[in-house]
């Protein structure tokens, strides 16, 4: 294809999830509703984990570190969904598109390793409790997070790069409500076989190989729980890693069905609904799941409370 058929991009248009006026003033309120939730959801959970000394644990140092991405990833998406459905003209600067590409992959890249982890985190201390204190070291869980951020903003940058390296073919509209990968490379004329087999291969390496420390780790816990003669030690193991699993389970399914499917296959609608999931709703969700199915984490909740309580009366 000659150069002459190549389009300089300044700026994308999204269409977003709807075109029903009605709708989108609905899908307004319970996105904010949502966000907001989110916000105060993970926010809510740093701070009980901060003032509660019990919770100064490597989970809850990990589960501190997926709030904290959480709050960023959300808001990367979030935000900018909002402003649309309440916009005639949904634009995004090829800057901005790129640098919401770069910052929602770098962020879910960093999930995805923070939940291999806490698998990890859960294997060692239910598998080698009397190792534990040594293998998951204050300063080891510290490694640990730096490399999960480390390794999520530089898989974006070779992401992003080979990405916004193609040439566009004069169609500037994404079906889309944010800069996704798969619809964006729908929009380029050059071969872009050699882009979809990296982003596969970066998806697969990342969302396949944390999947498979997570199994590994749970498979060895589920063995450890059964020899377990205590009903209560049984009981409080399996409520332990009840939470992450709930996690998981919609997290990854999610995103291997829009990342891991062949492109020939790829479908806009279908990316658009099952893309509310992993960057709406389970920002949301994973607070409720960790505070709900944890007794640790209600118990410092309701001390929390109380001790407020306390204070108001003094």
């Amino acid at each position: 294809m000659s150069g002459d058929n190549y389009t300089i991009v300044t700026e994308f248009i999204l269409l977003g999830l709807t075109d029903s006026p009605e709708l989108q003033v609905l899908l307004f309120v319970l996105f904010l509703m949502i966000y907001s939730l989110t916000m105060m959801g993970n926010a809510g959970m740093i701070t009980l984990i901060m003032i509660d000394s019990q919770l100064h644990t490597p989970m809850y140092f990990f589960l501190t570190n997926l709030s904290l991405a959480d709050i960023f990833y959300s808001s990367t998406i979030t935000p900018k969904v909002l402003a649309d459905l309440l916009s005639e003209r949904k634009a995004i600067s090829f800057t901005g598109c790129f640098l919401q590409l770069y910052v929602f992959i770098a962020l879910g890249t960093t999930e995805c390793i923070l939940f291999g982890l806490m698998a990890y985190d859960r294997y060692v201390a239910i598998c080698n409790p009397l190792l534990y204190p040594v293998i998951m070291s204050r300063t080891v869980c510290l490694k640990m997070s730096m490399g999960a951020f480390t390794a999520g903003f530089l898989n974006s940058i070779i992401h992003t790069t080979y990405i916004s390296s193609l040439s566009f073919c004069g169609s500037n509209v994404i079906h889309h409500f944010f800069c996704d990968s798969p619809p964006i490379l729908k929009l380029y004329c050059s071969d872009t076989q050699m882009n979809e087999t990296i982003i596969f291969i970066c998806a697969g390496i990342n969302m396949i190989g944390t999947l498979l420390i997570i199994l590994t780790s749970y498979i060895y816990i589920l063995f450890s729980i059964l020899r377990l003669h205590s009903v209560e030690g049984r009981h409080k193991a399996f409520s332990t890693c009840a939470s992450h699993i709930t996690a998981i389970v919609i997290f990854y399914g999610t995103e291997i069905a829009t990342y891991l499917c062949p492109s020939s296959s790829y479908s806009p609608t279908q990316g658009k609904v099952l893309s509310v999931f992993y960057t709406v709703i389970i920002p949301m969700l994973n607070p409720l799941i960790y505070s709900l199915r944890n007794e640790e984490v209600k118990r410092a909740l309701k001390n929390a409370i109380t001790r407020k309580r306390i204070l108001k009366l003094i």
